[in-house]
């Protein structure tokens, strides 16, 4: 007996049902939960070091900061939700907001 599902269908299955859960995580957040919008940003630096010929070893000579920090694209809240948009996190965050009131 073989399996006759289409992969591409059971993908497509499967993305549809998780967007569908993060849209609901987004628009019902959960009342007895603390919602507090965070996310990850990176600054870049340059790090040189020196090479001591006795030790066989790199020493940290400097840095130098080659980018700034930029709000991340996606956001996240404390009570779990994950990879939202600044305007999924707003729109999440008025409801936990709404729901409290």
């Amino acid at each position: 007996m073989t399996d006759e599902r289409d992969p591409e269908a059971t993908l497509a299955e499967w993305e549809d049902t998780m967007q569908a859960e993060h849209a609901d995580a987004i628009e019902n957040p959960d009342p007895g939960e603390t919602h507090r919008i965070e996310g990850v940003a990176q600054v870049t630096y340059r790090v040189t070091y020196e090479y001591d010929p006795e030790t066989d070893d790199l020493t940290r000579a400097g840095e130098e900061k080659t980018g700034e920090l930029a709000d991340p694209e996606l956001r996240s809240c404390s009570c779990g939700v994950r990879g939202m948009t600044p305007e999924e996190a707003r729109e999440h965050v008025r409801a936990a907001h709404d729901a409290r009131e």
